[in-house]
C-alpha cells in the first residue's frame, strides 16, 4: 500500500517504487542472446566506450527483437558519456537533435544512435504537458524510467551477455503485452506521439495493449493535433513500412487516433472499395518489407488515395468530362484535401501524381503508344498499380495480361498484341466508361437560318 502511494506521489510505477536502484540481470542461460547476434558496427561502439571508462549498453528495440527472435534492423546504444565525449572518441559521428541530443556513429554502411543516459527530471514542458526540451543527463535508473514501454527499457551489455531490466520488460514480452513506464496519461502528454507509437508497436508485434496503457489514448488523442504535420507525416510512414500496415492504420481508426488526426484515413477506409483496394495494395507492400526490399513512398500513397481519386474520377466522367481532365480535377481535390492533414512531400506526391495520370494510358493499344508508353519512366510503378486494380475488379483482368505480355515479349511479339487488339476492336478498359459522341459544330450558315 506504502508502496502504490509513492508510485502516485511521484509517478513512479509500484514496481519501481520500493527499490529503485535493484534490476533484475538476466545470465545468458535466462534468456538466450548471445553476443554474435549484435552487428559488428554495435560491438565495436559498444567495446570502445567501455574502453574509454565509460558505461555502455546496446537497448530499446534491438533488445526486444533480438529476445523475439527478429533481427533488428539497427541497433541503439546508451551511455554515460555525452554527447561531446561521445563524439570526440569517434570520427566519423555527428551530434544531432535539438529537443534531446543524440550522437550518430557511422561504421562502414551501418549508423549507430548513441544517445546519453537521460535524468529524471523535465523542466521544459508546454501548458499541456509536451516535452519541449530534453538534454537533463542523468544515470541509468533514470533513463530506464524515462523509456516508453518496459519492453523497451531493457539493457544488453555484451561483455558478460547480461540483460539488466528494471521494469519488467521480458515477463510483459513474454506475455506479448505493451505496458506503459509511468502513468499513461501523463507519458503521452510529454509526447502524444507515444500513441502512434504504441499502436504500431502492439500491431507489428501483434501485442495486446495493456488496458492501463490504452484506455488514456481516446481521451488524449486530440493532442496530437498540435504536432508538426512533417512528425505525423514521418509516423505514418513508420506505421506503413512495419511490415504490417494494414494492420497498423485499422488499429489507428479502432482506438480513435485517426479522427482529427488522419481523418482522411477515416475517409479512405469508409469511401466504397477503399477500404479493400488499400488491405490488397499493403499487403503487397508488407511482403517487400518483409523480404527487405525496396518500397516507394509514393506508391503506397497512392494506393491510399486511390479510391477517393477514382470515384471523384468516375463521378465528373459521367457529368460528361473529359476523361483525362477529369482526372486532373480529381486528383488536385484529393490533394487539397490531404493537405489539411499533413503537407506531403513533393518527392513523393510528384510519384503519386504521376501513377495516377499514367491510368488511363493503358486504355490505348493503338500504333506507337504502347512502345512510347513502355518505355516511361514510371511505367512499371503505373502497372504494378494498374495490376492492384484488375485484382480489385476495376479493370478487365484480359487487359492486364495483354500488359504483361506486351512488356515482356519482343519487338514482332509486341507488334502481334497491337495487331490482335485492333482487330478485336479491343480499346476499352473501363467498362463504366461511355464513349461520348463529339458535338458538331454548327455551321455559320446554319447557326444564321440560312440553307447549308
Amino acid at each position: 500500500m506504502i508502496r502504490k502511494l509513492i508510485s502516485r506521489i511521484f509517478d513512479l510505477p509500484a514496481s519501481l517504487a520500493g527499490n529503485k536502484s535493484k534490476p533484475r540481470v538476466l545470465a545468458l542461460a535466462q534468456h538466450g542472446v548471445r553476443r554474435d547476434a549484435l552487428s559488428h558496427a554495435a560491438l565495436r561502439v559498444v567495446s570502445r566506450l567501455q574502453d574509454a571508462g565509460f558505461s555502455a549498453y546496446v537497448v530499446g528495440g534491438a533488445v526486444r527483437d533480438l529476445l523475439l527472435g527478429v533481427t533488428p534492423k539497427d541497433f541503439d546504444v546508451a551511455t554515460s558519456a555525452t554527447p561531446e565525449q561521445v563524439h570526440h572518441l569517434f570520427r566519423r559521428s555527428r551530434i544531432i537533435g535539438r529537443r534531446f541530443r543524440i550522437v550518430h556513429v557511422m561504421m562502414g554502411p551501418e549508423t549507430i544512435e548513441v544517445t546519453t543516459f537521460r535524468g529524471g527530471e523535465v523542466a521544459n514542458k508546454n501548458e499541456t504537458g509536451r516535452v519541449m526540451a530534453d538534454n537533463t543527463y542523468g544515470n541509468q535508473v533514470e533513463d530506464a524510467l524515462r523509456r516508453d514501454f518496459t519492453v523497451n527499457a531493457l539493457f544488453y551489455n555484451p561483455t558478460d551477455e547480461t540483460i539488466i531490466d528494471y521494469h519488467h520488460g521480458v515477463k510483459d514480452l513474454r506475455a506479448r503485452k505493451l505496458v506503459m513506464i509511468g502513468q499513461p496519461a501523463r507519458r503521452y502528454q510529454e509526447d502524444p506521439v507515444r500513441m502512434l507509437r504504441a499502436v504500431r508497436l502492439a500491431a507489428k508485434l501483434d501485442f495486446t495493449i495493456d488496458e492501463h496503457t490504452r484506455k488514456p489514448i481516446a481521451a488524449n488523442a486530440a493532442l496530437l493535433r498540435n504536432e508538426p504535420p512533417a512528425r505525423l507525416f514521418d509516423e505514418l510512414l513508420k506505421l506503413l513500412h512495419s511490415g504490417h500496415a494494414y494492420a497498423c492504420l485499422k488499429m489507428l481508426r479502432d482506438e480513435g487516433l485517426s479522427q482529427g488526426t488522419f481523418p482522411l484515413l477515416d475517409a479512405v477506409m469508409d469511401e466504397p472499395g477503399g477500404e479493400t483496394f488499400l488491405k490488397n495494395a499493403l499487403a503487397n507492400t508488407d511482403e517487400r518489407v518483409r523480404a527487405d526490399k525496396p518500397v516507394s513512398v509514393g506508391f503506397m500513397l497512392a494506393a491510399m488515395l486511390w479510391a477517393q481519386v477514382r470515384n471523384r474520377w468516375q463521378q465528373r466522367l459521367q457529368q460528361g468530362e473529359r476523361d483525362i481532365a477529369a482526372l486532373v480535377e480529381a486528383m488536385a481535390e484529393v490533394e487539397t484535401l490531404q493537405d489539411n492533414d499533413f503537407a506531403i512531400p513533393k518527392r513523393f506526391s510528384a510519384t503519386m501524381r504521376e501513377i495516377w495520370f499514367l491510368q488511363p494510358r493503358f486504355e490505348s493499344r493503338a500504333g506507337q503508344r504502347p512502345f512510347r508508353f513502355v518505355e516511361q519512366p514510371r511505367f512499371r510503378a503505373a502497372y504494378d498499380f494498374f495490376c492492384l486494380r484488375a485484382d480489385a475488379g476495376e479493370v478487365p483482368r484480359e487487359l492486364q495480361q495483354w500488359w504483361e505480355d506486351f512488356q515482356n515479349g519482343d519487338t514482332t511479339e509486341r507488334q502481334q498484341l497491337v495487331d490482335d487488339a485492333r482487330n478485336s476492336g479491343g480499346e476499352a478498359a473501363n467498362p463504366e466508361r461511355k464513349k461520348r459522341r463529339r458535338r458538331r459544330k454548327p455551321s455559320a450558315a446554319a447557326g444564321s437560318g440560312e440553307p447549308a
